[in-house]
C-alpha cells in the first residue's frame, strides 16, 4: 500500500489511485519513480487513472476487477460514472485458502466483559424485555402497551423539543410574526428521564412493530417467525410478550417451533396472547400488562457477571459508505474481527449485494467445499432475482455512495468486504438462520442498512460495529450499535450520532492496529454497560424484517 497524505494506491496491482484530499488539475503524482500530472481536478475520496486506458480496459482496485472503461481515459484523469461501468470477475469453486496471519491477542486473552449469562450458555451485553406483534394487526395494541408501561416503569426519555413547541405556541398566541418564530432559540435534544427505574437490572422494554405476518407469501411469514424467534432467544433478551390476532399466516405455533429450533431448552419467561381467543381488547391488554409485569420481576433478578470475550458475537455493518470506508473504518473493523476470531468469538459479515466482486476470495476462504458452494449459490440466486426485477447487484451504490467516490458496486463491495478481516469463513447462513459456530460467519441479507442490522441481531449479534462515511442515524432495539466514522469531517459535523473517528487513519496519525485496539476497548466498555453508544442514547430502535423479494 503506497500512501502519501494526498493520494493512496491500495494494492500494487491497482491501476487507479484514491485522492485523500481535493487535488487540483495539474497536481504532480509520483508513483513507482514515475511522475505525471492530473488532467482533471479530483475530489477527495474519488479515483484517477495511473495509465492511459482504452474502451473495454479493466479497472482494478483492492487488487480485484471493479469496472471497465467506457471511453478512452487519459493518464491522470478522474474516474467517473461517465467513463467506466461496473464489472466483476466470474467465480467458481477454487482451492481452500485457510492460512491466515492471526493478530497477537496476548493483551486481550484474559480480558472480560460484564454480561448477562443465559441458561443456554450465551451471554448478553444487555437485558431487555421485548414486546412483539406476530402480525401488523396488533401494532396498535403494542402501542397501547408502550404507553402504559414505559413511563410508569421509568424507561422514557424527556420528550424531544416539547418545551420548544410550547414556547413557539406562546409566541404565536402573543402575536409574533413568522420571522420571530424562525429566530426563536431551540433547546438541546432529549436526555434520559430522571425517574427511577422500577426494575434497575432491566435495561429497557422494547416494542418491535412491523408490517408483516399476513397478506404476503408464506415464505415471508415463516422467515418472520424465524427472525422473531432469533430476537426472543437472543442473549440480550430476558423475556418477551407476543401479541397474535389468531388467523394470520405467522402463527404462534410456527414461532414456538422456531424458538425450539434455536434453543431446545428454552426457559425464559414468554407471554403469548391471541386476541381472537381472549375476547375484548381490554381483556387482552389487561392480561398482557399483568403477565409482562410478572415476567419483568423475573428478568430483574439477573445481574451482570464477568464473561470471556469469546462470548461476543459482533455484527459487521456499513451504511452511508464513502470513498474512505474501504481504507479506514472497514479495515480497522476487519482487524477487530480477526482479533475476536482469534479469541474464539463470532463475527457476522452480511450484505450480500456488497460482496459482489469478492466472491472468489471469500469462497476460497470457506472451511470446506460445501460451505463455499452454499455461498456461491446464495450469491447467484440473489443476483438472478434482482436482475429478473430489472435491478442486479450493479445497481447497489446509492446516490450518496456515488457522490462520495463509490461509483460501481464492485468498488463498494471490495471496500465493504474488508470488515470481515482475513480469517477463514466457518459458516454460511441464509436469513434468518442463527450463528452456532465461532469464527467468521457470512449471512445472506440485503445491503439495506436497517434490514441487514435487524437480521444480524436476529442471528445472534450482541453488538454491531457500523461504519459510515456520510453519517447514518440508525440503531437496534436490543443490541448496541457502535458508529465508526470513516473520516474526521463527518465525525466532527455529526457528533450526536458518531462514537469513534477512524479518519485519523486517513490523516496518518493512527495505524489500523492502533485503531483496532481503541475499538476493542470501546466494545468492552459498551458490552459491560459502562458506556452507551449514541444510537442507544438517542433511542434509535430501528427494526425492519426483510421480505425475501429484492432489496439491495
Amino acid at each position: 500500500m503506497q500512501h502519501t497524505h494526498k493520494y493512496l494506491q491500495i494494492h500494487p496491482g491497482d491501476n487507479v489511485l484514491v485522492a485523500l484530499q481535493d487535488l487540483p488539475k495539474g497536481t504532480l503524482i509520483e508513483l513507482n519513480n514515475h511522475t505525471f500530472p492530473l488532467t482533471d481536478p479530483v475530489a477527495g475520496k474519488h479515483k484517477f487513472s495511473i495509465q492511459p486506458l482504452n474502451p473495454g480496459d479493466n479497472i482494478y482496485m483492492y487488487g480485484v476487477l471493479v469496472g471497465k472503461a467506457d471511453t478512452a481515459i487519459q493518464q491522470g484523469a478522474a474516474i467517473t460514472t461517465k467513463n467506466i461501468h461496473h464489472a466483476a470477475e466470474e467465480y467458481s469453486l477454487g482451492q481452500r485458502r485457510l492460512q491466515w496471519e492471526q493478530p497477537d491477542v496476548t493483551k486481550w486473552k484474559d480480558k472480560t466483559f460484564m454480561g448477562f449469562h443465559r441458561a443456554n450458555g450465551s451471554v448478553g451485553t444487555g437485558n431487555y424485555w421485548i414486546v412483539i406483534p406476530l402480525v401488523f394487526c396488533e401494532n396498535r395494541n403494542v402501542e397501547v402497551l408502550k404507553e402504559a408501561l414505559v413511563d410508569k416503569l421509568g424507561y422514557s426519555k424527556t420528550k424531544a423539543f416539547q418545551a420548544d413547541v410550547e414556547a413557539l405556541v406562546k409566541l404565536y398566541q402573543g402575536g409574533s410574526a413568522e420571522a420571530d418564530i424562525l429566530n426563536a432559540p431551540m433547546e438541546e435534544l432529549f436526555t434520559e428521564q430522571a425517574a427511577q427505574r422500577v426494575f434497575p437490572n432491566v435495561d429497557g422494554i422494547k416494542f418491535l412493530n412491523h408490517d408483516m405476518g399476513c397478506g404476503g407469501t408464506r415464505l415471508d411469514a415463516n422467515s418472520l417467525c424465524g427472525l422473531l424467534a432469533g430476537y426472543i432467544t437472543h442473549p440480550n433478551v430476558a423475556g418477551a410478550t407476543i401479541l397474535s390476532l389468531g388467523c394470520q399466516h405467522a402463527q404462534a405455533s410456527i414461532l414456538k417451533q422456531e424458538i425450539m429450533k434455536r434453543d431446545p431448552g428454552f426457559s425464559k419467561p414468554l407471554v403469548v396472547l391471541e386476541q381472537q381467543k381472549e375476547g375484548t381488547e381490554q381483556q387482552l391488554l389487561k392480561k398482557a400488562i399483568k403477565q409482562t409485569f410478572a415476567g419483568l420481576m423475573q428478568a430483574n433478578k439477573i445481574t451482570r457477571q464477568p464473561a470471556p470475550l469469546s462470548r461476543l458475537c459482533i455484527g459487521l455493518e456499513c451504511g452511508g459508505s464513502d470513498g474512505f470506508s474501504g481504507i479506514s473504518a472497514n479495515p480497522a473493523v476487519g482487524y477487530v474481527s480477526d482479533i475476536l476470531v482469534a479469541l474464539g468469538g463470532s463475527v457476522i459479515l452480511s450484505e450480500f449485494p456488497e460482496l459482489c466482486g469478492v466472491e472468489q476470495e471469500l469462497s476460497d476462504r470457506c472451511v470446506d467445499e460445501s460451505t463455499a458452494m452454499r455461498f456461491m449459490e446464495l450469491m447467484r440466486v440473489y443476483n438472478a432475482r434482482a436482475e429478473a426485477d430489472g435491478s442486479g447487484f450493479y445497481a447497489n451504490p446509492s446516490p450518496g455512495n456515488i457522490r462520495d467516490g463509490l461509483i460501481t458496486d464492485a468498488i463498494k463491495s471490495a471496500g465493504a468486504a474488508k470488515k470481515g478481516g482475513t480469517s477463514p469463513v466457518t459458516a454460511v447462513l441464509d436469513y434468518p438462520e442463527m450463528v452456532t459456530k465461532p469464527g467468521l460467519n457470512l449471512l445472506c441479507t440485503p445491503g439495506n442498512d436497517v434490514e441487514s442490522t435487524t437480521a444480524e441481531v436476529g442471528s445472534g449479534a450482541n453488538i454491531v460495529l457500523f461504519t459510515t462515511g456520510l453519517g447514518t442515524p440508525t440503531g437496534n432495539p436490543i443490541a448496541p450499535v457502535i458508529k465508526l466514522s470513516t473520516n474526521t469531517k463527518t465525525f466532527s459535523k455529526m457528533p450526536d450520532i458518531m462514537d469513534i473517528n477512524c479518519g485519523t487513519i486517513i490523516e496518518g496519525t493512527e495505524t489500523i492496529p492502533q485503531m483496532a485496539d481503541r475499538i476493542m476497548n470501546y466494545i468492552i466498555e459498551v458490552a459491560s454497560g459502562h458506556v452507551q453508544p449514541k444510537a442507544v442514547l438517542l433511542g434509535q430502535d430501528d427494526f425492519i424484517p426483510w421480505r425475501r423479494g429484492v432489496s439491495l
